[in-house]
């Protein structure tokens, strides 16, 4: 089951002044709102159904243009940054995106760097995450259809504006598969579980 307590462990990667998203019905442990307040970062109150989104200064302004996407479908957002292009480490953006999913914060992430494929390493490293790097319609529908995907990494620097709403259009509007395909994700899991706190 998952923790609904912020501690303050969950705000080491969050930047100074940003906002930090809490869901309803999850409670704030006394030295995560000293952390909170020791560094600038506001707690915010979300529903659910949130999509986490992100990005490093190379898919930055694919994330700006995503997010005016996500807003013309309706859909819900959280930026966890980058908010400018200068240079920032993507494994820091894509540890905050993918912690929020699988915390429950958010329903879903999708990051964006240079070539995707960083973000998606990161972001698979965090114990509840299947991320999976997609450059097409068809890649997208499989990886949530047949891998339960849940959170979606793209490549700024790879793919057009047009083809990134292409892409998420149809990673949002595809539900997850079969119960065959449940069974195979569950080895993926087990896969994780198998090898966590090895070093």
């Amino acid at each position: 089951m998952k923790s609904k307590i912020i501690v303050r462990e969950d705000l080491e990667n969050i930047p100074e002044g940003a906002e930090y998203p809490v869901p309803a019905g999850f409670m704030v442990s006394d030295l995560a709102r000293e952390e909170a307040q020791r560094r600038g970062v506001k707690l915010v109150e979300v529903e659910p159904g949130l999509i986490a989104v992100g990005a490093d200064h190379g898919g930055y302004r694919m994330k700006e243009e995503l997010k005016g996407f996500l807003a013309s479908l309706g859909r819900r957002f959280h930026d966890f940054g980058t908010h400018d292009e200068n240079p920032v480490d993507y494994p820091d953006v894509a540890c905050a995106v993918a912690t929020a999913v699988a915390r429950g914060q958010c329903g879903v992430g999708i990051l964006v760097d240079g070539a995707g494929i960083g973000s998606c390493m990161a972001a698979n490293k965090v114990a509840g995450v299947l991320a999976a790097l997609c450059y097409d319609e068809a890649t997208a529908r499989n990886s949530r259809e047949h891998n339960y995907a849940n959170v979606l990494t793209l490549g700024g620097r790879m793919i057009s504006v047009d083809q990134m709403k292409m892409i998420v259009k149809a990673w949002l509007e595809t539900p997850y598969g079969a119960e065959r395909h449940r069974k195979r994700v569950e080895k993926i899991l087990e896969i994780e579980k198998r090898f966590r706190g090895r070093g």
